[in-house]
């Protein structure tokens, strides 16, 4: 009993208003269902991946857990109103947050290099929760954003917009596919560029396709595609080098 009262003196108290909560849900307790008890709540929801490698001070393992987000996107909602959704699912007393993209950083510890790092396409969205819905990026973090599409496109090989925006959303890409979906020109045309550079390696002569290097103009393979001053009807036989 005096663990729960320090619980609750520190939570304030019940008729603490708040649009955005927070709490942790423990896989020990919470029953198998509660992502679908979450989703039946109508509320929006953000789940970060299972924090199973976080340690305490003392360097001891803490139990594993899960960081989790709510929003009442048509209103408020009170400390008893959170507390009876908390605890639907068997979870701690919530707390309320004062800035939704900090504590969003927070379920992947993006802000905190001296803990463990989670990946950001494991956090889970529930009822269409988008960071990008409830918090205004900066210019300098719309930029960042960028640079990490325009990685990520040389770095898988992406060269067509629309598998650039499938791939973010199949990852769970949120922040990424909003900034890249609102600045449509830019990856076109960066895409296009790609392309055409990939294409102009490749030149068409009178012995057949070779491969330059677009910078220096060497030729990197020898033709291998017999060349037609006019293409050839169709039934010709051709007498073609095996």
């Amino acid at each position: 009993m005096k663990e729960q009262n320090a619980i609750a003196k520190h939570w304030k108290d019940e008729k603490t208003k708040g649009r955005v909560w927070a709490f942790v849900a423990y896989p020990e307790s919470a029953p198998e269902n509660w992502r679908e008890i979450l989703q039946q709540t109508g509320l929006e929801f953000a789940i970060s991946p299972l924090h199973d490698s976080d340690k305490d001070p003392t360097d001891e393992e803490k139990k594993p857990h899960w960081h989790i987000i709510a929003v009442w996107s048509s209103g408020t909602a009170t400390g008893a109103t959170a507390r009876r959704m908390t605890e639907s699912i068997n979870a701690p007393l919530p707390q309320p947050v004062s800035s939704i993209k900090g504590y969003y950083r927070y379920l992947t510890h993006k802000d905190n290099p001296d803990k463990h790092q989670y990946d950001e396409s494991e956090i889970t969205a529930i009822n269409g929760f988008s960071i990008a819905n409830h918090s205004e990026l900066t210019r300098n973090e719309v930029n960042e954003i960028k640079k990490q599409v325009q990685r990520l496109i040389i770095s898988e090989g992406i060269e067509e917009y629309s598998d650039l925006l499938d791939y973010l959303l199949e990852n769970n890409l949120n922040v990424e596919w909003d900034v890249s979906s609102s600045h449509t020109l830019m990856f076109n045309a960066y895409l296009t560029s790609r392309r055409h550079v990939s294409e102009s390696r490749f030149v068409r002569t009178k012995f057949g396709t070779v491969e330059v290097d677009p910078k220096t103009g060497e030729v990197l393979t020898s033709a291998r595609e017999i060349e037609y001053e006019k293409p050839p009807e169709v039934g010709t036989e051709i007498e073609m080098d095996v």
